[in-house]
C-alpha cells in the first residue's frame, strides 16, 4: 500500500488497514529512506525505533508498538547547506538514480523472498 496520507502521518493509514484487513504486525514490512544509510544501501530490521524518522514515528504511534519489520534505503546526509527536507526532496541525479533503480531492485527482490519464505530473521541474513 502506498499512504495518500503525508508521509509524516503514515501511521494513519496503516493502522486502519491492518485493522480493517486483519493484518498481523509480524506481516508488515514498512519500506521508508533512511538518512544514516550510505546512499542506495538497504538494511532490513525486524524492529527498532522511529530513528528520528516522522513517518516510523507515526505509524509506531498508531499501531502502540515499534515491533514491525522494515526495509530502509539509503539516501544519505545532506551535503554542507543543503536542508534535511530539500535533501528529501530534491529529485536524484542522473548517477543517483542509476544507483537508486538498482538498490529498489534488490529490495523488491527481498520483500519477494520474504513472502515466500515467511521468515524475515532468514530474509535479513540473506540480503543485510
Amino acid at each position: 500500500m502506498k499512504p495518500q496520507t503525508y508521509m509524516n502521518d503514515s501511521g494513519r493509514a496503516v493502522g486502519p488497514l491492518m485493522t480493517y484487513f486483519g493484518i498481523a504486525k509480524e506481516e508488515l514490512v514498512v519500506i521508508c529512506d533512511d538518512l544514516d544509510l550510505t546512499f542506495g544501501k538497504i538494511r532490513l530490521r525486524q524492529k527498532g525505533s522511529a530513528g528520528g524518522h516522522n513517518g516510523l514515528k507515526s505509524i509506531i504511534s498508531h499501531l502502540g508498538t515499534n515491533d514491525f519489520c522494515r526495509l530502509k534505503i539509503g539516501i544519505g546526509h545532506p551535503q554542507a547547506h543543503t536542508s534535511v527536507i530539500s535533501h528529501v526532496l530534491q529529485p536524484f541525479n542522473k548517477q543517483e538514480q542509476s544507483i537508486m533503480t538498482d538498490s529498489i531492485e534488490q529490495a523488491k527482490e527481498a520483500i519477494v523472498y520474504f513472502i515466500e519464505s515467511n521468515n524475515f530473521v532468514q530474509t535479513m541474513n540473506r540480503f543485510n
